[in-house]
């Protein structure tokens, strides 16, 4: 859990401090997304030989290597010097850190029988949302009365713990060697993942498919894919077995995920350039203001430790998605002179519908998944997760700068001698001064006109992934049909 809580804390601590790190390392809007999706996508990458890895090394020791390894590369994230450094080092970081929640899964649900898996899943996760609690706030902190670079080297202590932590008390596990580990799978999965994000951080600057390169990296992702899919499916001993999709719950719970990660990690990269940029919030308060939606996680997160087997997983996958929506509704409805009760509202109510949904929907994917498929199966997760993450990030960033070039083009067309307002506004139109300044209030207007687009589609997104609630199967039905057919096999020896 602790090694889970740094990896956590980490990625929502640098969001805060992103408007920081751009302007000290001079990156666009689009450069300086790089920096989480970067990490997103080598974790993404790194994540599926997660399983293998643990059955030829251990769990315990590759628990420690992902420990040390992601310690270290933090202190070469705060220590880099230039952007392209940054986004280096936090790929490596990524590489390390991917194993780090699939592992802290695999060992929670072998630690536990399976009718308590519900709730040790929800005292893990409430120790998880600290990261999200700490991260807005004491990012803030950090940045603003120190530098952006103390939100890498903070993960030191974390990391020291964590590792005195798994030496001491986490079992080593069995080891396979005879699994062989298949290389040509994993290729073509990485480069058809990698494809995939160059495509879409670099779409808009590329104009999209008017651009040769983007053409090609479509083309990649589709191919590539393709090939994976056929390899998997085809070749004696693939990457990643098929058996772990003939389960429903397994199948539907994983796509679920990658949805929900799509609004999960956007809206925190969203929210701080929209309160600091646009609002003008220090960065201090911006930690602040952020801060409930890790409470809000954290408390609903304790209530599902508490109704965890009294209440239907799927109705509160089902009460989760619906506070998120919501919330997404009312965030929608923004503008520039938005109260701060507000914005901490929303976030209080996002915080609360993603934790009535993360627990609950780990727990019912996991539900009817054979223990063998384990070490898979949360790296599958794990890398939906990840993958929907970074697909999100890049879309949203994407979406906001298309839609501020649009919105100040329709904006100025309104700007005309006839127009009244600006006839009585105090903008000197007569002078270069004047000028910039109603062209920067222009550019405010579109950017924040853009903003409540991202959390419009975010909202629309949530809506339609409600009907696939009602694909999964309860945990509770299928145990009690487990323990009928044991007994009948039982009665008939």
């Amino acid at each position: 859990m602790l090694a889970t809580i740094m990896q956590v804390l980490d990625m929502t601590i640098a969001n805060v401090a992103l408007p920081n790190i751009q302007g000290n390392l001079s990156a666009t809007q689009e450069q300086i997304a790089w920096v989480l999706t970067s990490y997103i996508v080598a974790a993404a990458i790194m994540t599926p030989p997660t399983g293998f890895l643990a059955d030829r090394l251990g769990r315990k020791r590759l628990f420690a290597v992902a420990v040390i390894g992601f310690t270290l590369t933090s202190m070469l994230c705060g220590a880099a010097t230039s952007l392209p450094e940054l986004v280096l080092f936090r790929i490596f970081q990524g590489m390390f850190g991917a194993g780090l929640v699939p592992l802290s899964q695999a060992v929670l649900l072998d630690t536990y029988p399976r009718e308590k898996h519900g709730r040790a899943m929800a005292i893990w996760g409430i120790g998880v949302m600290v990261g999200p609690i700490l991260g807005p706030t004491l990012g803030g902190y950090l940045t603003e009365y120190y530098s952006w670079r103390w939100i890498f080297y903070i993960n030191l202590p974390f990391g020291i713990l964590a590792l005195i932590g798994i030496l001491a008390f986490v079992p080593d596990g069995e080891r396979n060697y005879e699994r062989p580990f298949d290389l040509f799978g994993f290729a073509l999965l990485s480069i058809a993942i990698g494809a995939l994000q160059l495509m879409l951080d670099r779409g808009q600057s590329q104009d999209w498919f008017y651009s040769v390169e983007i053409m090609i990296e479509a083309a990649a992702t589709g191919l590539f894919f393709y090939m994976f899919m056929v390899h998997m499916f085809t070749a004696r001993r693939p990457f990643l077995e098929p058996g772990l999709f003939k389960d429903r719950n397994f199948a539907i719970g994983v796509f679920i995920m990658f949805i929900i990660s799509i609004i999960l990690l956007s809206t925190m990269t969203l929210l701080p350039p929209y309160l600091q940029n646009l609002m003008g919030y220090p960065v201090v308060t911006t930690g602040f203001i952020l801060a409930p939606r890790g409470i809000g996680t954290m408390a609903a997160m304790m209530l599902v430790g508490v109704i965890s087997g009294k209440v239907d997983s799927r109705a509160m996958i089902m009460s989760g998605l619906a506070c998120t929506a919501l919330s997404l509704w009312e965030m929608a409805a923004f503008n520039l002179n938005v109260s701060t009760w507000t914005v901490v509202h929303t976030g209080l109510l996002q915080g609360l519908g993603l934790g009535l949904i993360f627990v609950p929907l780990s727990t019912i994917t996991f539900s009817t998944l054979a223990p063998h498929y384990r070490n898979e199966g949360t790296a599958m997760f794990s890398l939906m997760r990840n993958l929907g993450s970074s697909v999100g990030v890049s879309i949203m960033v994407t979406l906001l700068a298309r839609q501020t070039q649009v919105n100040h083009s329709i904006l100025a067309e309104q700007l005309t001698p006839f127009n009244q307002a600006l006839a009585s506004g105090n903008w000197q139109l007569d002078t270069t001064r004047g000028l910039m300044a109603l062209n920067g209030e222009v550019t405010r207007q579109a950017a924040a006109i853009a903003y409540l687009d991202d959390f419009r589609i975010m909202m629309v997104i949530i809506l339609l992934a409600m009907p696939l609630i009602f694909l999964l199967r309860s945990p509770h039905k299928i145990w009690s049909e487990q323990d009928r057919e044991t007994a009948y096999a039982a009665a008939g020896e």
